[in-house]
């Protein structure tokens, strides 16, 4: 893919990404995904979810459904973690 969306520098299976665009997430679920050898339509089924969702988060789509979005990362195995921009990513 050309113009296939960046994980976050420093991002790595066991560490902590800051993410600052719905690119940067997208990168970040479709890296987890391939890591767990799961095809989107594998996630959409899994997820209970449309096929065409999971396209739209991966390219970083700014629109997609807040819920949706913390569900399948639950089920990617990936948690969101809000903190003070003072404090360093562990």
């Amino acid at each position: 893919m050309p113009n296939s969306p960046k994980v976050p520098v420093g991002h790595s299976a066991d560490r902590a990404a800051v993410v600052k665009t719905s690119t940067e997430l997208g990168a970040l679920v479709r890296s987890q995904r391939t890591r767990l050898a799961l095809r989107q339509l594998d996630v959409a089924g899994l997820g209970n979810t449309g096929n065409r969702f999971i396209v739209d988060l991966e390219n970083g789509k700014p629109t997609v459904q807040l819920q949706k979005v913390l569900d399948l990362l639950d089920l990617l195995g990936l948690e969101v973690v809000v903190r003070p921009k003072s404090q360093q990513a562990s």
